[in-house]
């Protein structure tokens, strides 16, 4: 008998973009946010007289971690208070991206109601972060924007001692490189990308599972991911290439080449809504995170069970990881409570409840593989997309770049783009 799932926990509400839809601030808009949110200036490279560009904040890599600026004027609150009474807690987020049933619980333990606003990019984000009035008490940033959130003092720095649950956390995120110390963030989410797939329809699957999007059986129903980052990302790694934060043109250019290259040989597609194309069948491979295809368990035709999918990421586990973070904008109104709602998403049980409505799951040493399996939250033959501590020392992550990095970036994914 196939394997079929105890739940459905998108049941009754349809297909809706999730968190993933617009991951990365992209081209004039990022300028636009960087110069927003950085306050020194240098002169401009070849713009003429006057012209400034802003400098990045330090940019913080795995082996080089750069600590994120604290200040006098936005400091962390105080022990032992206690947390705010009545009134709305404000959450800033992704849409889907947060269980109902978890802040609903939240909402009654403390005697608040909980009002989620949503945004669909980290640019839109941080503008109305910046806005006068505009009072949020836990947002969810990415690693990539947290040297410009600091930057423009958007955080506010977090009290540990209301965080005992961080120790859930797998222990290189309790102090990340991307954020030393935890001092503005906490983990939410891991993910990793790889190459989703129908096994029914895909026999066989190569050692560099990347060849799958090159592959001419699969014309027409073959996807890249709408994400300039992850698409050059993923044809750099099929080339051998491991640093995915480079920013020389020509083994940018050469990655640009190589998706040009899938337009005559796969018409390729682009898209974000990989749990759903490849369960019905409009995707036979998609370059994808792995939430996406544990989410497409649950947009299978009732009469197809989820050993129907496929997700291939590299065997030596040299492939992107990235984690998302919860954070307590420095207008929140409600601190205290908001460091209990961060404190309230490490929990174990709370985490995978969490993760049974996003499919994204917890960074938590709880979340094993054996665990999620035995607990049916995802299928036995989609192991390979839970991520482990071991994923996330041993995976590449996509990082912050220079600003004429982001330019060069931008200018190979826009080429590919005009082409197809």
């Amino acid at each position: 008998m196939g394997y079929q799932m105890r739940f459905h926990p998108r049941e009754g509400r349809g297909p809706s973009p999730t968190r993933r839809q617009f991951l990365r601030l992209g081209g004039l808009s990022l300028v636009a946010a960087t110069g927003a949110l950085a306050g020194c200036e240098r002169p401009g490279r070849g713009g003429g007289p006057g012209t400034a560009t802003v400098d990045p904040v330090a940019l913080s890599r795995p082996d080089r971690p750069a600590r994120l600026p604290l200040y006098p004027d936005a400091p962390a609150i105080a022990d032992g208070l206690s947390p705010e009474k009545g009134g709305t807690f404000k959450i800033f987020n992704y849409a889907e991206y947060l269980s109902p049933d978890v802040t609903k619980a939240f909402g009654k333990k403390y005697g608040v109601t909980v009002e989620v606003t949503t945004f669909t990019t980290q640019d839109e984000a941080v503008a109305k972060l910046r806005t006068a009035g505009s009072a949020f008490d836990v947002y969810f940033p990415t690693p990539d924007i947290l040297g410009r959130l600091a930057a423009g003092k958007l955080l506010q720095p977090l009290n540990h001692t209301y965080l005992p649950n961080l120790k859930n956390a797998w222990p290189q995120l309790q102090d990340p490189f991307y954020d030393q110390g935890a001092q503005y963030t906490v983990p939410y989410t891991a993910y990793t990308t790889g190459v989703g797939y129908r096994a029914d329809k895909v026999k066989s699957v190569p050692a560099n599972g990347w060849d799958l999007l090159w592959d001419p059986a699969y014309k027409g129903r073959a996807y890249v991911l709408d994400d300039y980052r992850e698409a050059l990302s993923m044809a750099l790694l099929r080339a051998g290439n491991k640093d995915l934060n480079t920013e020389d043109p020509a083994a940018l250019k050469a990655a640009g080449d190589a998706l040009r290259q899938l337009v005559d040989a796969v018409n390729i597609k682009i898209g974000i809504a990989a749990y759903q194309t490849v369960p019905e069948g409009q995707a036979t491979v998609h370059h994808c995170w792995s939430g996406d295809i544990i989410n497409a368990q649950y947009y299978l035709p009732k009469d197809v069970d989820a050993s129907v999918l496929g997700y291939w990421y590299p065997a030596d586990l040299a492939g992107p990881v990235g984690t998302d973070c919860m954070a307590i904008p420095k207008a929140a109104t409600k601190p205290v409570l908001a460091h209990l709602f961060l404190n309230h998403l490490l929990d174990n049980d709370v985490a995978l409840e969490n993760f049974s409505f996003t499919g994204y799951q917890p960074a938590l040493a709880a979340a094993t593989p054996e665990k999620l399996t035995a607990d049916e939250f995802i299928a036995p033959n989609l192991t390979s997309a839970v991520v482990t501590a071991d994923h996330y020392a041993k995976g590449l992550q996509e990082l912050q770049l220079s600003l004429d990095g982001e330019t060069t970036w931008n200018n190979q994914w826009a080429a590919f783009k005009a082409g197809r």
